[in-house]
């Protein structure tokens, strides 16, 4: 019948499609730009309107909820797991610390889960709180084996990665090779013996 109102099924594959191009552009902004991003930049890139993101994720929180775990957690996790196969206390420590600064480095998105950009989001929160049981954990296996300074904690560990991460979000990105650098001095800096 012609003017007939589409099927449902028809419906069901055009919203999958629009869900999954709006994840795939969020991903690829989230990763280069943060959480930030407007979402129009997001929209446009998915070929679709920002009511569209709206409809389908309920806003950026539900946008960001959808994707994280491709966009920052399934990294972060990575890092925690290897991490926890490392025996010796300076080694771990400087993989840890090493490897959550590349992913700062690397992730604008990262930053904005440190610095808790978006609070209501359950998921960003419990990155958090993993990531300050890796801190505390990391911390007390490399303090426990000597590695550190004794007065060391990781109230100072997550103090070092947030300043880093405002210094990323908001300040002058350096060149990799001074970044890498910096952190090597950072580890230099937290062993035992050090100045």
């Amino acid at each position: 019948m012609a003017g007939a109102v589409p099927s449902e099924p028809r419906l069901r594959a055009d919203a999958r499609r629009n869900s999954e191009q709006i994840r795939s552009a969020a991903i690829g902004a989230f990763q280069g730009q943060g959480l930030t991003v407007p979402l129009e930049e997001v929209a446009k890139a998915a070929g679709v309107s920002k009511a569209t993101i709206f409809n389908r994720f309920g806003g950026r929180v539900g946008l960001i909820e959808a994707v994280i775990e491709e966009v920052v957690a399934s990294e972060l996790f990575a890092v925690v797991d290897h991490t926890r196969t490392i025996d010796d206390g300076g080694e771990r420590i400087a993989y840890y610390l090493t490897a959550i600064r590349d992913l700062q480095y690397r992730q604008p998105a990262f930053n904005d889960v440190l610095l808790q950009t978006y609070p209501h989001s359950e998921q960003l929160m419990e990155i958090c709180r993993v990531g300050s049981g890796a801190n505390e954990e990391t911390v007390a296996a490399a303090r426990a084996r000597g590695a550190l300074r004794p007065e060391f904690t990781a109230g100072d560990l997550h103090a070092l990665v947030v300043d880093n991460a405002l210094a990323l979000k908001h300040g002058e990105r350096p060149a990799r090779e001074d970044y890498d650098r910096r952190t090597r001095y950072l580890l230099d800096g937290i062993r035992p013996g050090s100045g």
